[in-house]
């Protein structure tokens, strides 16, 4: 006999509007402000604003003011958040449906069926923090099949003591001899992805040839949690699990990007 009466799960009814999932998979590519999406949508302030809110309130979606501008708020979708809630999904149908919440990383195989490594670069004000730890996770995580930079729109003379300490103390990765360089250094590259990882130096992105895909994670300066090294430290250990979270998600999209049999 089939059930009847059962409610169905609160991810299945936020997600079956459709105004909702294209929010939801605008969002998954990249963090936006409010009016980007009304542009990317095509749909009025009012009612964008509305469904944002709905998302937020499901926690699924996060928002947290610019640091361009403070008048201005950034949106973020937590995938991972977005992962528990539709494994939730299949276990709510069957319990023998059940989804791993983290992606895996890419296997050797994948990585063979390739036929050229994605160049990605990562990009932050003062290159000291944030966008190294971005390049050293992916590099890490990557395992030597992407090519990863880093660069900063007003590098400073040297990385973070806490970028440096928490890539060491909780990943086991060592970046002590790298230096901060500038934007300018690598505009003449060609990327695949451009990823920036402040809400400042997304506003002056150099021109870059080919198309590379414009990725926003807005994220906050951990620097600022503290006057002292000792006092931001908790908030340079949240930042880098924040990105290494990103990362785990971006990798299976460099992976479809880039693999010849995955293109349409």
């Amino acid at each position: 006999m089939v059930p009847t009466g059962e409610t169905a799960p609160a991810f299945v009814s936020l997600a079956a509007n459709p105004l909702r999932w294209r929010l939801l998979t605008a969002l998954a590519a990249s963090d936006y402000r409010v009016r980007e999406l009304v542009d990317l949508l095509g749909h009025p302030q009012n009612l964008i604003s509305y469904h944002l809110r709905l998302l937020r309130r499901s926690g699924l979606v996060t928002a947290h003011r610019s640091s361009f501008d403070a008048r201005d708020s950034y949106y973020h979708l937590d995938l991972e958040r977005c992962a528990h809630a539709l494994t939730a999904v299949g276990v709510a149908l069957h319990p023998a449906i059940h989804l791993d919440p983290i992606p895996s990383p890419p296997t050797a195989a994948a990585h063979r069926a390739r036929s050229a490594r994605p160049r990605v670069l990562f990009a932050c004000t003062g290159n000291s923090a944030r966008s190294p730890i971005a390049e050293a996770l992916l590099r890490h995580r990557g395992g030597g099949h992407v090519e990863v930079t880093s660069a900063g729109s007003h590098p400073g003379p040297r990385l973070h003591p806490n970028a440096v300490r928490v890539l060491r103390e909780h990943y086991g990765i060592d970046i002590t001899d790298r230096r901060p360089c500038h934007l300018d250094t690598v505009a003449r590259h060609r990327f695949d992805h451009l990823i920036s990882l402040c809400d400042k130096v997304r506003e002056v992105w150099p021109e870059f040839s080919g198309q590379p895909r414009l990725t926003h994670w807005s994220i906050r300066d951990p620097a600022a949690a503290g006057d002292n090294d000792q006092e931001s430290y908790p908030a340079f250990r949240h930042m880098a699990a924040e990105i290494d979270t990103r990362i785990r998600y971006l990798l299976p999209v460099l992976g479809r990007a880039t693999n010849p049999e995955t293109r349409p």
